[in-house]
């Protein structure tokens, strides 16, 4: 049985009443949450760059053309940031997902602060690469 997705706006709401430690916990569950992504798809080509864990992002698309990302990582609080990230864009139109504003969604995260420079930094790596991706699927 999967745990149905949590929306972004719940999520935000529930994350600005706990404290760091609890936050830190939400973020980690969250990447519990996530589609398991086959290790055969874990290759360097889907690795994100600049990312100090390990992180893959896989794009796939549905019968309707929505894009669907797989992903992992092998450090679990990095694999709840990228689970955080995909939540503003997954299963929607390419051109919705290239045109999404991924950094104010995720905003009232204020990731910077909770988190270690280290952490945060592949963050704008993996936007990066899915707008890029959601472009490909556009043009």
């Amino acid at each position: 049985m999967t745990t149905p997705t949590p929306k972004l706006a719940d999520l935000a709401e529930e994350y600005e009443f706990l404290d760091a430690d609890d936050r830190y916990r939400l973020i980690i569950d969250l990447g519990r949450t996530l589609d398991p992504m086959p290790d055969a798809l874990k290759t360097d080509a889907t690795l994100v760059r600049g990312c100090s864990a390990s992180v893959w992002v896989y794009p796939t698309t549905q019968d309707d053309a929505r894009l669907h990302f797989l992903a992992d990582s092998n450090a679990a609080i990095t694999k709840g940031i990228i689970a955080l990230v995909l939540l503003s864009v997954q299963d929607k139109a390419p051109a919705e997902v290239a045109n999404a504003d991924i950094e104010g969604a995720l905003a009232p995260f204020d990731l910077k602060n909770q988190l270690s420079s280290n952490r945060t930094q592949g963050i704008p790596n993996m936007i990066a690469l899915i707008r890029e991706t959601a472009g490909r699927y556009t043009g």
